[in-house]
């Protein structure tokens, strides 16, 4: 949590509010990849990558 936290001061500090999409979409595949693993689905959401 210390890692984001700084993230989020450095984008505020320096004004790269741009990232914030960049971050949101890794989160998401990130988030989808983990909750997929050992699924019946996980062979369909790895041939997208």
């Amino acid at each position: 949590m210390e890692m984001l936290r700084e993230l989020w001061a450095f984008m505020g500090h320096r004004k790269k509010y741009w990232l914030l999409p960049v971050l949101g979409v890794m989160l998401t595949f990130g988030g989808l990849l983990i909750l997929t693993q050992g699924s019946a689905v996980a062979p369909f959401i790895y041939t997208v990558f």
